[in-house]
């Protein structure tokens, strides 16, 4: 049901660019005073990508009882007197629009996708989207305050069968120590210099797209002439938001410094509580000189942890510039389950060619890595452990089996909810879907 539901968030959006296809329409489900039509479960199907996932069920009837769930809770929201506001509505709807403009490409290649201008993309969009947000707002009440205590955790597990306990990737625990080279007032006048050359130009007249596209050092952005798309106050960091938000249409900041380098922003334009900017970014490079120091200073440090002078941990503590790991004994995070067991796919690749040579308890050489803000730095690492695959157990996967009794107690709280209402609620389904063998429906 899951999957079905995301597919169905994605298809609010993706469903009326089928409507030019011919369905011959009729009610096939009725909730309160909401009527579910043929077409909108059509139109889904239509959308799915990859239907053969799903052989062994019926895609069509997953649809209906979906959308027969999210009848449900709007009309027990509209009973209950829940409301969601036009800035919501706005703010959600410019928030997906700039999410699907940014993966086709641009405003005018979705015009073309859709055949429609915006105007009539955002019309289609915000009354069904109005309806998923009541929808998602009804189902927090319900589920939202479900707290999972560890004999929850394991009286699920002990109530899955043998075939039914998940198989848990390959995960690797390792500590890491990392080194940055120090940025000297040099060179962060360089790139100080270097930026404000960049905007005198444009305040002169020159285009701030062809310069991005020349001189800025934010890959992501540059080649469509520094543009971000739309984006929020909490997107962004503080400063840059900051000095975003405060610009009129066309108007450029002035020199912006944040962890990334220092940055100029034009505002292109501002939709409620989203703006659409470009940017400018250079990034503060250390000297040749600083590079060695750094890597020096870590194989002064990886000289002493290997001479056991002091340990990995300790030296972690002591010395690393990571502020995420230092203070846990160097120890990575799963940054989504708050674990120390780490999925490969999550490691970046310069760390994991490091740890695929090691066994546990052995330590890396020094090398060099970029970390998710674009700053070179000098790691060494140790690996702690290494999981392979295997069927979950309490005992090794504890978090990961916390979060799927806690989506089962949600669904089984979701199911109780459904079968009262549907002793109160006026429901009729048509003759050609009473085969389905609903889950939630029961």
């Amino acid at each position: 049901m899951k999957q079905i539901r995301l597919i169905i968030v994605l298809s609010c959006l993706l469903s009326f660019t089928h409507a030019q296809k011919k369905i011959i329409d009729k009610v096939v489900a009725v909730v309160g005073n909401n009527a579910i039509l043929l077409s909108d479960i059509e139109n889904q199907y239509i959308q799915t990508p990859n239907k053969e996932k799903y052989e062994n069920i019926d895609l069509k009837c997953s649809i209906l009882e979906e959308l027969i769930y999210q009848n449900f809770l709007i009309h027990q929201a509209e009973i209950d007197s829940i409301t969601i506001s036009d800035k919501e509505v706005e703010s959600e709807m410019d928030r997906r629009l700039r999410y699907f403009i940014n993966q086709i490409g641009s405003e005018k290649k979705l015009e073309e996708y859709f055949n429609k201008s915006m105007l009539d993309i955002k019309a289609d969009l915000r009354k069904s989207l109005r309806k998923q947000m009541l929808a998602e707002r009804m189902q927090d009440k319900i589920i939202g305050k479900i707290k999972v205590t560890p004999s929850d955790v394991r009286n699920y597990f002990k109530s899955l069968p043998e075939d039914s306990i998940p198989i848990i990737e390959e995960q690797l625990e390792y500590q890491q120590i990392v080194i940055y080279p120090t940025m000297s007032e040099q060179n962060k006048l360089e790139a100080r210099e270097k930026i404000e050359s960049i905007r005198n130009r444009i305040l002169k007249g020159e285009n701030f797209a062809t310069l991005a596209v020349l001189y800025s050092e934010d890959p992501g952005s540059a080649l469509k002439g520094g543009e971000l798309g739309f984006f929020s106050r909490n997107d962004m960091v503080p400063e840059f938001s900051a000095a975003a938000f405060r610009l009129n249409e066309g108007e450029v900041s002035p020199v912006v410094e944040t962890d990334f380098g220092y940055h100029i922003i034009q505002l292109i334009e501002r939709r409620g509580e989203q703006i659409n900017a470009r940017h400018i970014l250079i990034t503060i490079k250390s000297s040749f000189e600083e590079q060695i120091k750094a890597q020096k200073r870590l194989e002064e440090i990886y000289q002493k942890i290997i001479s056991d002078s002091i340990s990995f941990s300790r030296a972690a503590k002591l010395f690393s510039m990571d502020k995420n790991t230092a203070f846990n004994d160097g120890l990575a995070v799963n940054p989504y389950t708050q674990s120390t067991r780490i999925e490969k796919e999550m490691i970046d690749p310069a760390t994991l060619r490091q740890l695929e040579k090691l066994q546990p308890g052995q330590v890396s050489k020094v090398f060099e890595f970029i970390d998710e803000k674009g700053k070179k730095g000098y790691k060494i690492v140790r690996l702690k452990a290494r999981y392979p695959e295997h069927k979950a157990n309490l005992k090794d996967d504890y978090h990961y089996l916390q979060q799927l009794t806690q989506e089962h107690m949600k669904q089984q709280a979701i199911k109780r909810w459904v079968a009262q209402k549907s002793k109160t609620t006026y429901f009729t389904i048509d003759d050609d879907f009473k085969q389905c063998e609903f889950s939630l429906l029961k």
